[in-house]
Protein backbone atom coordinates (compact mmCIF):
# COMPACT_ATOMS: atom_id res chain seq x y z
CA UNK A 1 0.00 0.00 0.00
CA UNK A 2 1.77 3.22 -0.92
CA UNK A 3 1.23 6.30 1.26
CA UNK A 4 -0.47 9.16 -0.27
CA UNK A 5 -0.20 12.90 1.44
CA UNK A 6 -3.01 15.83 0.14
CA UNK A 7 -1.50 18.60 -1.77
CA UNK A 8 -2.97 21.57 -2.35
CA UNK A 9 -1.98 23.56 -5.86
CA UNK A 10 -3.04 26.73 -7.01
CA UNK A 11 -1.01 27.54 -10.27
CA UNK A 12 1.00 25.53 -12.93
CA UNK A 13 0.85 22.31 -11.62
CA UNK A 14 -3.02 22.32 -11.92
CA UNK A 15 -4.77 20.03 -14.37
CA UNK A 16 -4.35 20.70 -18.10
CA UNK A 17 -1.54 23.73 -16.96
CA UNK A 18 2.23 23.66 -17.80
CA UNK A 19 3.83 21.58 -14.78
CA UNK A 20 0.70 19.02 -14.40
CA UNK A 21 3.14 16.86 -15.89
CA UNK A 22 5.05 16.76 -12.59
CA UNK A 23 1.77 15.40 -10.65
CA UNK A 24 1.65 12.63 -13.53
CA UNK A 25 4.63 11.90 -13.52
CA UNK A 26 4.82 10.66 -9.63
CA UNK A 27 1.52 9.22 -10.43
CA UNK A 28 -0.44 11.29 -8.39
CA UNK A 29 -4.08 11.68 -8.34
CA UNK A 30 -6.93 14.38 -8.75
CA UNK A 31 -9.42 14.97 -5.99
CA UNK A 32 -10.82 18.10 -6.00
CA UNK A 33 -11.46 21.62 -6.36
CA UNK A 34 -11.69 23.65 -3.69
CA UNK A 35 -11.15 27.22 -1.97
CA UNK A 36 -8.74 27.83 0.95
CA UNK A 37 -9.90 29.95 3.97
CA UNK A 38 -10.16 33.89 3.09
CA UNK A 39 -6.05 34.24 4.53
CA UNK A 40 -4.31 34.10 1.44
CA UNK A 41 -2.83 36.60 -1.14
CA UNK A 42 -1.35 35.84 -5.08
CA UNK A 43 0.29 37.46 -7.16
CA UNK A 44 1.57 36.68 -10.77
CA UNK A 45 5.16 36.02 -10.74
CA UNK A 46 6.41 37.89 -14.23
CA UNK A 47 2.67 35.96 -15.56
CA UNK A 48 4.60 32.37 -15.62
CA UNK A 49 3.29 30.95 -12.67
CA UNK A 50 1.38 32.65 -9.35
CA UNK A 51 2.78 33.34 -5.56
CA UNK A 52 0.50 32.17 -2.75
CA UNK A 53 1.13 33.47 0.49
CA UNK A 54 -0.91 33.34 3.95
CA UNK A 55 -1.85 36.87 5.45
CA UNK A 56 -3.19 38.34 8.95
CA UNK A 57 -5.33 40.92 7.19
CA UNK A 58 -6.50 41.86 3.74
CA UNK A 59 -6.74 37.89 2.74
CA UNK A 60 -9.05 36.07 0.35
CA UNK A 61 -10.31 32.98 -0.45
CA UNK A 62 -8.09 31.29 -3.63
CA UNK A 63 -9.19 28.18 -5.94
CA UNK A 64 -7.30 25.33 -5.55
CA UNK A 65 -6.54 21.51 -6.42
CA UNK A 66 -5.96 19.07 -4.48
CA UNK A 67 -4.42 15.65 -5.32
CA UNK A 68 -3.46 12.70 -3.37
CA UNK A 69 0.94 12.71 -4.25
CA UNK A 70 2.90 9.15 -3.45
CA UNK A 71 4.97 10.64 -0.07
CA UNK A 72 8.05 9.61 -1.74
CA UNK A 73 7.14 11.91 -5.01
CA UNK A 74 6.44 14.57 -3.06
CA UNK A 75 10.50 15.70 -3.11
CA UNK A 76 10.44 15.72 -7.08
CA UNK A 77 7.44 17.72 -7.33
CA UNK A 78 8.98 20.34 -4.74
CA UNK A 79 12.52 20.17 -6.82
CA UNK A 80 10.52 21.43 -10.05
CA UNK A 81 8.65 23.51 -8.93
CA UNK A 82 9.97 27.69 -9.88
CA UNK A 83 12.71 29.01 -6.92
CA UNK A 84 10.89 30.87 -4.26
CA UNK A 85 7.79 28.21 -4.12
CA UNK A 86 7.83 25.79 -1.20
CA UNK A 87 5.44 23.25 0.93
CA UNK A 88 3.84 24.52 3.59
CA UNK A 89 0.59 23.77 5.52
CA UNK A 90 -3.04 25.46 3.80
CA UNK A 91 -5.96 25.86 5.30
CA UNK A 92 -8.99 24.93 2.79
CA UNK A 93 -12.76 26.74 3.43
CA UNK A 94 -13.57 23.44 5.08
CA UNK A 95 -11.71 23.69 7.71
CA UNK A 96 -9.09 21.00 6.58
CA UNK A 97 -5.22 21.33 6.53
CA UNK A 98 -3.35 20.00 3.88
CA UNK A 99 -0.05 20.76 2.15
CA UNK A 100 0.21 22.91 -0.37
CA UNK A 101 2.40 25.06 -2.75
CA UNK A 102 3.37 28.31 -1.28
CA UNK A 103 5.66 31.22 -1.90
CA UNK A 104 8.36 32.81 0.02
CA UNK A 105 7.82 36.63 0.79
CA UNK A 106 10.86 37.94 -1.05
CA UNK A 107 9.19 36.11 -4.49
CA UNK A 108 6.14 38.74 -4.73
CA UNK A 109 8.22 41.58 -4.47
CA UNK A 110 7.46 44.01 -7.33
CA UNK A 111 4.84 41.79 -8.40
CA UNK A 112 1.98 42.34 -9.31
CA UNK A 113 -1.01 41.09 -6.83
CA UNK A 114 -3.65 38.91 -8.47
CA UNK A 115 -5.87 38.18 -5.00
CA UNK A 116 -8.77 40.00 -6.56
CA UNK A 117 -9.16 37.05 -9.56
CA UNK A 118 -9.46 34.89 -6.46
CA UNK A 119 -7.20 32.32 -8.42
CA UNK A 120 -4.44 31.48 -11.07
CA UNK A 121 -7.31 30.61 -13.76
CA UNK A 122 -9.31 33.08 -13.22
CA UNK A 123 -6.46 35.84 -13.89
CA UNK A 124 -5.09 33.63 -16.68
CA UNK A 125 -8.46 33.96 -18.42
CA UNK A 126 -8.42 37.64 -18.05
CA UNK A 127 -5.18 38.62 -19.63
CA UNK A 128 -5.23 35.82 -22.63
CA UNK A 129 -8.62 37.98 -23.47
CA UNK A 130 -7.23 40.76 -22.96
Amino acid sequence: MMNLVNLAVNGTLMRGLELNGNLQAVAAEFLYEAETEPMYRLWSIGDRHPAMLRVKQGGRAIAVEVWAVPFEGLGKILLQEPSGLAIGKVLLHTGEEVLGVLAEAYLCEEQREITEFGGWRAYCQTILTA
